[in-house]
């Protein structure tokens, strides 16, 4: 299935089996103009006929339903016919399932509005540019049996190993082994790399898309940050955080993705 045309709205299907949270989900795509939500479900099978009669281009679905899981939802409807999914879990260890099964998204309950933006703005890129059959391989190659491999396909992209950036009208390549942090200035974004700071016109969501999430994490809408070089992570009584590098350096981490960072410490849910 490919991404929806320009010219319509996204359709979106809410599957959760608690009525507040479809009545969550259903509010705050409200605002946004390119988005139909064009049904909801309470349940697995029920989510299952929706999938299958109403063709929705993104799903928000429900880790833990009655009667049938998310990830149980996906094998019945077929990994190749499954639209773009976003999970919503009130469960943190599910959320690296989720992740790794390379959902477009997931929401761990409570969720704010800004993560709930940042999630439908992945979405909203993904299908515009047709990204979402390559979820659909990774989807497949982890739920298929360890017997069973999934047929060979395109090759995953590679992470880039060098970021460009423009100094004195000329264009230098910068290692991204090298980078140990990126903070956002405005349009810009500055990669610091050894004491220095180099300024780039790119998005951090675009950086945070680009890079190996295994290697860098954004830790606040203006910081992500290389993750082998944390070395301690400062609770704040908000919720809010601060993590400091090797180095000295000091970056605030939101509450939204402190957990995230919690669990690449090695903290228990």
């Amino acid at each position: 299935m490919s991404g929806p045309a320009a010219e319509r709205p996204v359709r979106v299907l809410i599957v959760d089996d608690e009525p507040l949270n479809q009545l969550r989900i259903a509010d705050l795509l409200r605002g946004a103009s390119d988005v139909e939500v064009v049904g909801t479900a309470a349940d697995g099978p029920t989510a299952v006929d929706a999938i299958r009669r109403l063709a929705p281009d993104l799903v928000f679905l429900d880790v833990q339903m009655p009667g049938m899981s998310g990830l149980e939802v996906i094998s019945a409807v077929g990994v190749r016919q499954m639209p773009a999914t976003i999970f919503v879990t009130a469960f943190d260890r599910y959320a690296l399932t989720a992740f790794d099964l390379a959902a477009v998204d997931y929401l761990v309950k409570p969720y704010d509005d800004e993560r709930f933006e940042e999630a439908l703005r992945r979405a909203r890129r993904l299908l515009t540019l047709d990204a979402v059959d390559q979820l659909r391989g990774r989807l497949l190659a982890v739920l298929s049996p360890p017997a069973m491999p999934a047929p060979a396909g395109p090759a995953a992209p590679a992470y880039p190993e060098r970021i460009a950036v423009e100094i004195g009208g000329q264009v230098r390549p910068i290692a991204v082994a090298d980078v140990e942090c990126i903070t956002a200035d405005g349009p810009y974004a500055e990669l610091h790399v050894g004491g220095r700071r180099y300024v780039i016109r790119e998005a951090m969501q675009s950086l945070e898309d680009r890079l190996d999430p295994a290697r860098f994490l954004r830790i606040h809408r203006s910081a992500i940050v290389r993750l082998d070089l944390v070395e301690s992570l400062h609770r704040g009584a908000g919720g809010d955080g601060e993590v400091v590098l090797k180095g000295g350096r000091r970056l605030r981490v939101s509450r939204s993705r402190r957990e995230a960072l919690e669990r690449w410490l090695g903290l228990p849910p």
